[in-house]
Parts: C-alpha cells; sequence; structure tokens
C-alpha cells in the first residue's frame, strides 16, 4: 500500500464572518501541544518575520476546546488532529482557509490509504503532519510470531506487560481493526460494542495507559511492558537508545494512520496574516527533515518522497502491505460515545 494523505474538507452553512483585528496587530499565538515549538519546525517563519511566534499549549485536544470555547481568543491558528475536526467546525470556534494563502496547497497529498475524501466544501482544517501507530515490543523478550495479530492484547502471557495510550481516538482505532473495522467513518452500533467489549477484554491485560511516548519509552525500558500500542515515533527514539524495539504495522489485522494540522481560528487577536504565514512554514520543504527526525510525517508529498523509502521506513512511516484504518473525522455523535465508554473501560466498566 502506497502511503498517501487526504486533504480534509467540511461544508457548513451560514458561517459567521472574521472579526476585525486590532489595527496594527503583529503578532501571532499558536495553541499547540508541547514539543511543537522548535523552531527548526518552521524555520521558514522565523526567517520571513524575524523571531519565531508566541506559543501556549494544552495537553489533550479537549482541554484546547474548552478553553477557546470559555472565551480565549489570543490563538491565531490552534493544531488538532482530524477526529475533532467536526466538534471545532460545529462549535463555531474557527473560519474556513483561504487556499490561494496556503503556498503549498497544490502539493500535498490528496489521498490517505488510497481512499479520496472529497475537494467539495469550504476547508476548515489543513493537514501538516501525521504518523503511524502500531505493535511497539521488545524484541528481545517477545517473539514475532506473537505480535504477527492483535489479539496479542488479549495474550494472558502477558497480561501485566503491556500498554495502550490514554487516547479514546488511537484506541478505539486498535479495538476496531482488531474487530475487523478499517473504516470508522460511517461505523455501526454493531461495530462499536464490537470494538468496545475488545476494549474490556484488553483492558484486564494492561500494566497501564501511557499519556506521552517518554513515559512508553520509560516502560518499555524499564521491562515493566513488552508490547504496547504505540506511535511510530517511538521506534526511532529507542532505537538511538540502542533498545531491541519491534514495531510490528503489518499484523494480521493491520495499524492505523493519524493525521494532524491547523484550523483557523475565527475571533482572534492575533494578526491574520502570520497564521497563514506560519502554516506555510510548517508545510515548507526546510521543515520535512526536522519533522520526519521528530517522528513526524509531513502533508508536503514531493518533500517526503524526497526523503526516500528507507529514510521513512526508519520512521516508521514506509510503505506496508496490510489493512490501514484512517483516523479521519467522524459524526460527533459517535466520537462522544467512545469518549464515554473508554472512560468507563478504563474504570473497570
Amino acid at each position: 500500500m502506497t502511503l498517501r494523505l487526504a486533504l480534509l474538507t467540511t461544508t457548513v452553512t451560514g458561517a459567521a464572518t472574521l472579526a476585525a483585528l486590532p489595527a496594527g496587530a503583529q503578532s501571532l499565538t499558536v495553541f499547540d501541544y508541547s514539543g511543537f515549538e522548535d523552531p527548526a519546525f518552521h524555520s521558514a517563519y522565523i526567517e520571513a518575520n524575524g523571531a519565531g511566534p508566541d506559543f501556549a499549549f494544552f495537553g489533550d485536544e479537549e482541554e484546547a476546546f474548552q478553553k477557546l470555547s470559555s472565551g480565549y481568543n489570543e490563538p491565531g491558528v490552534t493544531h488538532i488532529c482530524a477526529g475533532s475536526v467536526t466538534k471545532f467546525v460545529e462549535s463555531g470556534l474557527i473560519e474556513p482557509w483561504d487556499l490561494s494563502k496556503i503556498t503549498e496547497w497544490d502539493n500535498l497529498s490528496r489521498d490517505l490509504t488510497g481512499q479520496k475524501v472529497g475537494d467539495d466544501g469550504d476547508v476548515y482544517f489543513v493537514p501538516v503532519d501525521y504518523g503511524s501507530t502500531a505493535i511497539a515490543y521488545n524484541a528481545d523478550e517477545v517473539p514475532a510470531e506473537d505480535v504477527a495479530s492483535l489479539d496479542v492484547f488479549l495474550n494472558p502471557e502477558y497480561q501485566g506487560r503491556m500498554s495502550l495510550p490514554d487516547n479514546v481516538d488511537d484506541a478505539y482505532a486498535l479495538a476496531y481493526l482488531a474487530t475487523g473495522t478499517t473504516d470508522w467513518s460511517n461505523a455501526t452500533d454493531a461495530q462499536f460494542d464490537a470494538a468496545s467489549e475488545w476494549l474490556r477484554k484488553a483492558h484486564v491485560n494492561l500494566r497501564t495507559y501511557w499519556t506521552d511516548p517518554a513515559e512508553l519509552s520509560q516502560l518499555l525500558s524499564s521491562g515493566e511492558v513488552l508490547v504496547s500500542w504505540a506511535w511510530n515515533e517511538t521506534l526511532p527514539t529507542m532505537a538511538d537508545e540502542g533498545f531491541p524495539i519491534g514495531f510490528q504495522r503489518e499484523a494480521a489485522e493491520g495499524s492505523s494512520l493519524w493525521l494532524c494540522g491547523y484550523v483557523n481560528m475565527k475571533d482572534s487577536t492575533s494578526d491574520e496574516q502570520l497564521g497563514y504565514d506560519y502554516v506555510n512554514a510548517m508545510l515548507d520543504a526546510s521543515s520535512t527533515v526536522p519533522l520526519l527526525e521528530a517522528g513526524y510525517g509531513q502533508s508536503n508529498l514531493p518533500a517526503m518522497e524526497g526523503q526516500g523509502e528507507e529514510a521513512l521506513t526508519a520512521s516508521g512511516l514506509g510503505t506496508i502491505d496490510a489493512p490501514v484504518l484512517a483516523q479521519l473525522p467522524m459524526d460527533g455523535q459517535l466520537r462522544q460515545k467512545q469518549a464515554e465508554t473508554f472512560e468507563r473501560i478504563k474504570a473497570g466498566f
């Protein structure tokens, strides 16, 4: 399968117009996950403007959404992942991008896992970074045949030595794949119930739910955890440390791909043009290698293809021959139901 990224578009009617910015505003606040403030990721912005933007950070996208909904209007752009796009659009917090100002728009890959998402309607989400989620394991302790199926997470032999991310999208991506669903955008009640029951079974085998890659690396390094559902950045990080890390993206049931990017905040005190400058810098070819070295793919297709298959494979982003669940936007009610059920499962119910 050839890796391709989708341009995510959403159409809404009656969108409000952008409130006027204060006269002479010449600043930008980026609302983001910690770590994305790395100057190497937006060097073109610094070159054009003499300095980087201001950053504000959140722990997860629900925290970001609640703060923005409560009147926090400094950010000009906010970094979210595809699963949250529908919620942000429906909230009225964001406005469409002017594609004529996105300089790399025509170079962004149009497909994710070969499935067309759509070209009609206003574009509220510019995809920038992506990655894979698969089985990370201690290759010295876990035979390759044991991770040939996602049902390794149900294997009592590893009870108390496994971990899942404390993230509803990643957890349900795994559970849907394990129960035979590779497209969650139209998941039925029966498919949701099957995925939820699978997660309940996996829960009893877990040592913990990890919250960030650094915690997962520590769990693996210490030997507390032997098998985990993990983001691809764990592969190059732990390989550089000399750890015998395995990363199984071709389990029989497949693996998943997450996709994140930026939304354009509607009523912001930031300078709007600087928001475009920042997104353009993140998409610029000068950012490709720094992002890749940190474990992130970039949606600039020619720039990524120029890195070669060996570099992509080393980062856990190479071509694979297995099913892939693309973590694209889903119905808001389904995502809310998954979030509520995931919290109950983690609590043992």
